[in-house]
């Protein structure tokens, strides 16, 4: 029977197991040598990461061609207007082409943890919320299209992964998930 790890990646946690130097790592999370990730999260984000023994199911979790649904929080410097929102929705041009259509809108602020350290304020510049969905996953693809229609991304927490879903998932947490 396959395992399927569902792990909330806390900011600044390397998705890798081997040693870094002094930056954490997935191995000060988890002890199981017969996990892989299955996909990326970057070190600034955090939030769904998983992690499996079954070689099959990373390559569906992960083929691009296979098309599963990303979902993330975004915390933003600015307010979004609707003609960025439709840019997101449409596909934004970034420098190595143009992205596929993602789902985008504003949101309240989710009940998420703390982030250690916090995300930069700026009392002159508001911070807005928006959900995300993309099927892609280019590097920092989510960042890139924020920035590219004027809304830099402070935050990104992933949320949900195809049918995987964080919940209430404590930061630095995991669980077993049914494969």
């Amino acid at each position: 029977m396959s395992k399927v790890v569902l792990f909330n990646k806390p900011f600044n946690v390397l998705t890798q197991f081997r040693p870094d130097g002094d930056r954490p790592t997935l191995a000060q999370y988890i002890q199981d040598p017969s996990l892989r990730v299955a996909g990326r999260l970057d070190r600034d984000s955090e939030g769904l990461l998983l992690l499996t023994d079954d070689g099959a199911l990373n390559a569906r979790i992960t083929q691009p061609r296979r098309k599963q649904f990303k979902t993330y929080w975004v915390q933003v410097d600015g307010l979004p207007t609707e003609a960025a929102l439709q840019a997101l929705r449409q596909g934004v041009l970034l420098n190595d082409g143009m992205t596929l259509p993602a789902s985008a809108q504003a949101m309240e602020p989710p009940a998420v943890w703390d982030r250690t350290p916090p995300v930069r304020y700026r009392a002159q510049l508001p911070t807005s919320w928006l959900e995300i969905r993309i099927c892609e996953g280019r590097n920092r693809q989510v960042r890139r299209m924020t920035a590219a229609v004027g809304l830099p991304t402070l935050r990104l927490v992933r949320v949900q992964i195809g049918d995987y879903q964080l919940g209430d998932l404590p930061q630095g947490a995991w669980r077993l998930a049914a494969p």
